[in-house]
């Protein structure tokens, strides 16, 4: 029985390994610029036991979380992305991205109406809690992977002929 849990363990895990090698070798191929959110996935993961004095609250729930967090192999993607893309991933400030509004810019708890709500409390913009805090990561700073702008293009790029047959 030992033998067949810790088979289907090592075969769970291979399975993360593989997605997290092919997630992070197409988003290193396919953007200039990766941004994540700069989570403490060791904090997170915190066990919520307490002490005999002070024994921790909704132990069961923390636990059940905690598994999928580590389960779900965030480090390793974040890790794996890094290593393949140095010096493109950005690391955005996990603060209140999902409590500001990504049309308008207002910041407030109020926003958030529920787990899977946000309502801008300034401007009425509604849409999924957890899409407004991605367009809120994705605009962190407005900063090009190889320098330049959108306009005269990167500048660390060989030159391009413009359709000029070359001799």
């Amino acid at each position: 029985m030992r033998l067949a849990i810790a088979r289907l363990k090592a075969r769970e895990a291979d399975c993360r390994k593989d997605w997290c090698e092919k997630l992070s070798t197409d988003l290193a191929r396919r953007f200039d610029v990766i941004r994540v959110e700069d989570l403490r996935i060791a904090g997170m993961t915190r066990s919520a036991r307490g002490t005999v004095a002070a024994p921790g609250r909704n132990v069961r729930q923390k636990t059940g979380l905690n598994r999928e967090i580590a389960r779900s192999g965030w480090g390793l993607l974040v890790t794996r992305l890094e290593q393949k893309a140095p010096g493109r991933v950005q690391k955005v400030n996990a603060a209140y991205t999902s409590q500001r509004c990504s049309a308008c810019g207002h910041t407030t708890a109020e926003s958030r109406e529920s787990q899977s709500r946000f309502r801008c409390a300034a401007c009425n913009f509604t849409c999924n809690a957890d899409v407004n805090a991605a367009l809120n990561i994705a605009a962190g700073q407005a900063v090009n992977a190889r320098g330049g702008d959108r306009v005269t293009g990167p500048v660390k790029r060989e030159p391009q002929h413009a359709g000029l047959p070359v001799a």
